[in-house]
């Protein structure tokens, strides 16, 4: 028994959210190795190879692999599938996007947002906005699984000394072609990585106050900025701020909602965070209820004397 787990790079850097998976597949039982596929990814495969738990990387370096098209990566995943019990992505949209095309082509059922592994075929996943947990049986002889990152521990990046193994890398299929991209400049930490974020609602009342009023507090704390879909929709916030069911599922070691009144959508996405900072002037709120800390105050007054304080 062998687990799979699908890197998550942009041929430079390994990202965070691979390490999570390879907690959820060293659940599974059995060895875990980690596929790298990418161009010019070598460097990625040996951090791969350092990271606490891992077996083997399998690498495979090739042009149709540069850009990760899901055609071209679902196509490679399946080469390399017969030898393994479980294959894992990330729950992001990168593995989103790759995870259901290599289930459909192995033709078995697709296991998502797992956030525990009860037994090698048995897992845990939310449903109904996480307000109820499903366990899931699957009789497949391939668990095609996609890993909801918050539910697990990071893997260690440094420790291991996993050996890395050239793999075959598949020929462009031909039925997509990569055009471009623009790439958003963070000056923030990023969203779903971020240790501290400062999330605001509706409340705030524009853009301009959106950012008048938190951007110090994000400063003073070095924290990203997030929002809720409700800020988002009336414009006051970027839409790859939104943090909810639709937006970015994140569990930061801080979270502190401003004018956010609670809903259940975006309540799915934060509730993890391990320390939950509530401001907020309606005492009837639903934030409050999973808030460990709650203020009920005006934001406009509270966040400025809490910048002040800092």
């Amino acid at each position: 028994m062998a687990a799979l787990v699908i890197a998550e790079h942009d041929n430079a850097h390994l990202k965070g959210a691979t390490l999570n998976t390879v907690t959820a597949a060293a659940a599974c039982g059995g060895e875990v190795h980690v596929l790298v596929a990418g161009e010019n990814a070598a460097g990625v495969a040996q951090a791969a190879a350092q990271v606490a738990g891992v077996a083997k990387v399998l690498h495979a370096d090739g042009p149709a692999l540069a850009h990760g098209l899901a055609e071209n990566l679902a196509a490679q995943v399946v080469a390399l599938a017969g030898g393994y019990t479980h294959i894992l992505f990330p729950a992001t949209a990168g593995g989103k996007n790759v995870a259901p095309r290599v289930a459909a082509l192995l033709d078995v059922a697709q296991i998502s947002d797992a956030t525990k592994v009860v037994a090698p075929d048995t897992f845990e996943r939310p449903i109904y906005a996480g307000n109820a947990i499903a366990t899931v049986q699957s009789t497949d002889a391939v668990k095609v699984v996609t890993v909801r990152t918050t539910g697990f521990d990071a893997a260690a990046a440094g420790g291991g000394s996993a050996a890395v193994q050239s793999v075959a890398a598949v020929p462009d299929g031909g039925g997509t072609a990569y055009l471009g991209a623009e790439i958003a400049k963070l000056d923030r930490p990023e969203l779903t990585a971020a240790k501290v974020i400062v999330s605001g609602g509706r409340a705030l009342g524009s853009s301009e106050k959106f950012t008048e009023v938190l951007t110090p507090l994000a400063d003073k704390l070095g924290a990203a900025l997030g929002a809720s879909r409700a800020a988002v929709d009336a414009g006051y916030a970027p839409n790859d701020w939104q943090v909810g069911q639709t937006g970015k599922i994140v569990a930061p070691q801080l979270y502190i909602a401003c004018g956010i009144s609670g809903a259940i959508q975006h309540l799915a996405g934060m509730k993890d965070s391990k320390v939950i900072v509530a401001i907020n002037k309606d005492p009837e709120a639903p934030i409050f209820a999973v808030a460990d800390y709650g203020l009920e105050a005006d934001l406009f007054a509270a966040v400025p004397e809490l910048v002040a304080k800092l």
